[in-house]
């Protein structure tokens, strides 16, 4: 008997009506049990799409959090990555938080731990850390204050100091010495894996086949890449100016989830990926809806944080908020 070839059985009708069948009737059951739980679901917007399109908000992480922490559910449901799931806990720390996938981390998170900013405060005594909110709750505790990409600058020059340290992106912290010269800002050689995987030649090519495309990119770009950028902004505004723009073609400089989402969003306009290699974060692509509908079913793997570390996480985040108003 003949075997059908595997790229014949991927794309055949069946298989695809199979998997919306199974979509279907998973996104009903999360219905159900998130009604059962009061529960709210948050999706980063580097999440899969049919994860996004299951999720009661979609962004950024700290705005998700800010959103969840005003609404009167009993329950978060974060699909993203850990610390994400940790902020949700130190602003809503009367709500129960679970992660969509436990074993969803951040390589850039993990880049530096308590001991090592407590070592690296050592060697510039009275210098305050601005830790970036892509950091674990026992980081922030021992920073002064948390930025997002989106606020980063306004942060620094709120402090009015002549130098600061921070964490743990370097080229984040490239992007604020550049906007806030008058500052010194001395970094931690953090980075994001997925980010760095674009490369610059790659934007060149396509602005060759696509002179008027508008080129996008995240603060966690390198500089070759962000000086080729027509827009630089956090993916919330990335996308925000994408879908405002008049422009027909963007070249997106993040993570592939953002450029999914407004290729839905605006289905008009032509979305690309600058990149050879793939522009995916494979812990931000773990969450699946099975993750989600497991998680409302079994109510294990709650997020917790110590109150001595909460305490002082919080406090870096407040200040922050206090300082964007």
């Amino acid at each position: 008997m003949a075997v059908e070839p595997l790229s014949t059985l991927q794309t055949s009708p069946d298989v695809k009506q199979n998997r919306q069948n199974r979509l279907n009737a998973l996104t009903e059951e999360i219905k159900q049990l998130k009604k059962e739980r009061n529960a709210v679901i948050l999706a980063h917007l580097y999440e899969r799409l049919e994860v996004q399109n299951i999720a009661d908000h979609v962004g950024d992480s700290l705005g998700l959090s800010q959103v969840a922490a005003k609404t009167d559910a009993d329950v978060i449901v974060f699909c993203g990555v850990h610390f994400m799931a940790e902020t949700a806990k130190l602003l809503s720390p009367q709500k129960k938080v679970f992660l969509g996938n436990a074993n969803a981390g951040c390589p850039m998170a993990d880049m530096i731990t308590r001991e090592d900013l407590v070592e690296f405060k050592a060697q510039y005594p009275g210098v305050p850390v601005v830790a970036y909110v892509n950091t674990t709750a026992e980081v922030k505790a021992e920073s002064d204050v948390c930025c997002t990409s989106a606020n980063a600058v306004n942060v620094v020059k709120a402090l009015n100091v002549p130098r600061i340290l921070c964490v743990p992106d370097m080229h984040l912290a490239k992007y604020i010495q550049s906007q806030v010269p008058e500052v010194e800002v001395i970094w931690w050689n953090g980075f994001c894996p997925t980010h760095l995987r674009m490369q610059p030649e790659d934007v060149i090519d396509l602005k060759k086949q696509y002179p008027e495309a508008m080129v996008l990119a995240h603060p966690e770009c390198d500089d070759p890449i962000k000086d080729l950028a027509d827009f630089i902004g956090s993916t919330t505004k990335i996308r925000e100016t994408a879908m405002k723009s008049t422009k027909r073609v963007f070249i997106v400089c993040t993570e592939d989830g953002v450029r999914a989402r407004l290729s839905e969003d605006c289905p008009d306009k032509l979305f690309l990926t600058p990149t050879r290699a793939c522009a995916v974060c494979p812990n931000m692509k773990l969450t699946r809806l099975e993750n989600i509908r497991n998680v409302l079913r079994d109510m294990e793997g709650e997020i917790l944080i110590p109150e001595d570390i909460a305490v002082k996480a919080r406090r870096t985040l407040d200040m922050m908020m206090a300082i964007d108003g």
